[in-house]
C-alpha cells in the first residue's frame, strides 16, 4: 500500500511540476477578448448562443503552442473574487468552460435569471498570458 501511495505522489508531482514552473506566454501588445453576442445587460432566451471575439491575437488550439495565440474559457456566474489564479491552468468546472478546440462560439443552457459572463484566453497550456486577456464582464438575463 505505502508502495502504490508514494507511486501516486511521484506522478502527481511529475504532473504537477511543470504547471507550476511554466512561463507565462507573452501577450501581444493591443490584444482583447470580448463577447460579441450578447450584448450586455440584454434579456435572452435559452439557449444562449454566445459569440466570442479577440483582437491582437489569434486562436489555437489547446497543446498547440503557436506565438500570440490562446484558446477560450468562459467564466459564467463568476464573482471577481473567484476567478482562479493565472499562474495556474485554469481548471474545467460548470463556470469556468474550456474551449481547447478553438471553438469561437457555443451554445449555452442557462436556468431563468440574472447571468454574468466573462471570456478569458489561456495559452497552449490553460494558462493565462502574462498580462491576461480577458473580456469586461456582461450581464445577461435568461426568459423563461
Amino acid at each position: 500500500m505505502k508502495k502504490i501511495s508514494f507511486i501516486l505522489g511521484l506522478l502527481l508531482s511529475v504532473l504537477i511540476l511543470p504547471a507550476q514552473t511554466q512561463e507565462r506566454s507573452p501577450t501581444p501588445d493591443m490584444a482583447e477578448a470580448y463577447i460579441q453576442s450578447p450584448v450586455d445587460d440584454s434579456a435572452v432566451s435559452s439557449p444562449v448562443t454566445v459569440r466570442f471575439g479577440l483582437r491582437g491575437i489569434g486562436v489555437a488550439p489547446a497543446g498547440v503552442e503557436r506565438p500570440n495565440t490562446g484558446h477560450h474559457h468562459l467564466l459564467i456566474d463568476l464573482a471577481d473574487a473567484d476567478i482562479p489564479s493565472f499562474d495556474l491552468p485554469l481548471p474545467a468546472t460548470n463556470q469556468v468552460r474550456h474551449f481547447g478546440l478553438g471553438q469561437t462560439e457555443t451554445l449555452l443552457e442557462l436556468e431563468p435569471g440574472q447571468h454574468t459572463l466573462q471570456l478569458i484566453l489561456g495559452d497552449h497550456m490553460h494558462i493565462p498570458h502574462a498580462s491576461p486577456v480577458i473580456s469586461e464582464k456582461i450581464t445577461i438575463t435568461v426568459t423563461e
